[in-house]
């Protein structure tokens, strides 16, 4: 490969990290071509950029970006594709769905998600496990709400009479 073509490549690679919040680092060793086109149709379908890279490519735009990802160099061995993706649990959710229970290609190597390191194929459940701002927004919106539908179906339910004969009570009291 010509040195204008690397600084191209590093150039794109750092534009990717810029402009997606997530992205993990898979082994796709051994994926034939029919496989390899089905896991690619699966991304674009849930919006994740997948690209194959050369490791220290991708290490040169890792060292042009703020953060600093030294823990990831480490997986950087083999086969790497990179999935660079806005939501942080759905490449997880994916890997899990498509990976070979056999073979377990593709693999999870590591990945950098909500601003952590993961490391290591063991952790793709702590990565499901990660909610998305709009769940992490829809779980306190559902908490604020609970009290108040408590409050309206104890208005509306048997409780509703009871309330209503407690204030006609104070309200005889106090005149």
């Amino acid at each position: 490969m010509r040195k204008e073509d690397k600084v191209s490549v590093i150039a794109q690679l750092s534009e990717k990290l810029n402009e997606y919040a997530h992205f993990y680092l898979v082994d796709v060793t051994g994926l034939n071509s029919e496989q390899t086109s089905n896991l690619r149709r699966k991304c674009f379908e849930k919006e994740i950029k997948m690209v194959v890279v050369k490791n220290n490519l991708l290490i040169k735009a890792l060292d042009n970006h703020e953060v600093d990802f030294e823990p990831l160099y480490g997986c950087l061995k083999g086969n790497t594709a990179v999935m660079f993706c806005n939501v942080a649990n759905v490449p997880a959710k994916l890997l899990k769905e498509v990976t070979d229970k056999k073979t377990t290609i593709p693999a999870l190597k590591a990945a950098y998600a909500e601003e952590s390191f993961y490391v290591g194929a063991e952790n793709l459940e702590a990565l499901c496990a990660i909610k998305s701002k709009k769940e992490l927004i829809a779980d306190v919106v559902a908490l604020l709400q609970s009290p108040a539908k408590n409050v309206i179906s104890a208005l509306q339910g048997n409780g509703g009479q009871l309330i209503h004969g407690l204030l006609k009570t104070l309200e005889e009291r106090e005149a």
